[in-house]
């Protein structure tokens, strides 16, 4: 019998080298590839920079690949994640939303342009090295699963895949903790078993994302009023790119007591600050919808839900407000309900679903 052909995208980092050796372990044919989604930059940034989208990616994962004996290709998806990512990335910034490229990157280019190109060239599944597991359920349908390690758990970012992505996907590193794939990595010679984690949003390393929106964008940034909620004015803000809902620190004002961003106006170019308590909402609505464990909501849910990647969860009642809206009520108040975030909703292990969050109640 012909052996099934995975296609591994290898960033060169530990969970994506050893996800390939594990498949190659249970007798997949493995292919692997790194997505060439760095934009044209200096070589010497790029080395610098590293991560996850570096030219150091390339060459780790192609020593990788050598050691597993496996093939191994860069693919160039470069205006895939310019289009899909950083346009998107620079826009939502620009209204006053503040958004997550890793979900887009994951939907669009990790997942869709990756799985097409891989089934062109006669694979029958994509792999990566996500902490999270895929299961297909007893109504027939895939969903993504916590993985074993509650701590690198990655399945808020992995909402919005589709049933034909999740069913062309494997996840071998999320039936494992992280402390397991480094002693493997260790136990099959690889030299990156050590390697850091990469952290932050992988194309804007040095985690100043105003700084990268000015530089990449022709539209120009202009300060304007620190109002509270009344309309009254405190200050004068840099520009609505600077701040994000529930941000506390460098607002540079001093008004004798603490106070946080509510809303952002760019329409006014306002950014509404208030107090702590005003931060707090039982709502959650959010459009974007895509259901994943479910094919529809007819009714009303009690649900786990996550309103942003390190939000630790809390429980509410979801239910559909519109062809594509929910609206979530949560038991106890949640603070920096954050527009442009996703609400991830979970039933036990498994993802329900999620949404984009477009405002509270």
């Amino acid at each position: 019998m012909e052996k099934k052909k995975v296609v591994v995208g290898m960033s060169g980092g530990v969970d994506s080298s050893v996800a390939a050796w594990l498949l190659k372990e249970q007798g997949y044919d493995v292919i692997g590839v790194t997505m060439q989604i760095w934009q044209e930059e200096e070589k010497d940034d790029q080395e610098e920079n590293g991560g996850c989208c570096g030219l150091s990616a390339v060459e780790d994962a192609r020593r990788v690949a050598a050691s597993l004996e496996i093939p191994y290709y860069v693919m160039n998806f470069r205006q895939d994640f310019k289009e899909r990512v950083i346009d998107y990335f620079i826009g939502e910034y620009q209204q006053g939303r503040t958004p997550n490229p890793c979900i887009a990157c994951n939907r669009y280019v990790k997942w869709e342009a990756l799985l097409k190109r891989s089934l062109d060239i006669g694979a029958d599944y994509i792999a990566t090295g996500h902490y999270a597991r895929i299961d297909q359920l007893e109504n027939g349908r895939y969903a993504v699963r916590t993985s074993q390690t509650a701590a690198k758990d990655q399945t808020y970012a992995l909402y919005n895949l589709t049933q034909e992505q999740l069913s062309r996907t494997k996840m071998p590193v999320g039936d494992y903790t992280k402390e397991e794939i480094r002693k493997m990595a260790e136990k099959i010679g690889l030299r990156i078993a050590d390697k850091p984690d990469s952290q932050d949003i992988c194309f804007v390393p040095d985690g100043d994302y105003a700084s990268y929106i000015e530089a990449n964008s022709v539209k120009k940034i202009e300060p304007g009023n620190f109002v509270l909620s009344d309309g009254t004015v405190v200050g004068q803000h840099r520009g609505i790119i600077h701040y994000t809902v529930g941000q506390r620190k460098g607002l540079g004002l001093s008004l004798g007591h603490p106070v946080f961003v509510l809303e952002i106006r760019p329409e006014t170019n306002e950014v509404v600050v208030g107090s702590n308590e005003e931060s707090m909402s039982h709502y959650v609505r959010a459009n974007q919808v895509n259901f994943m464990s479910v094919e529809d909501l007819p009714e009303k849910r009690r649900v786990w839900a996550k309103i942003r990647y390190n939000h630790k969860g809390a429980w509410c009642i979801v239910e559909k407000t519109g062809e594509d809206e929910i609206l979530c009520t949560f038991e106890e108040p949640q603070r920096a309900i954050t527009p442009g975030q996703a609400v991830v909703l979970y039933e036990g292990e498994y993802v329900l679903g999620g949404g984009t969050i477009i405002g509270d109640e």
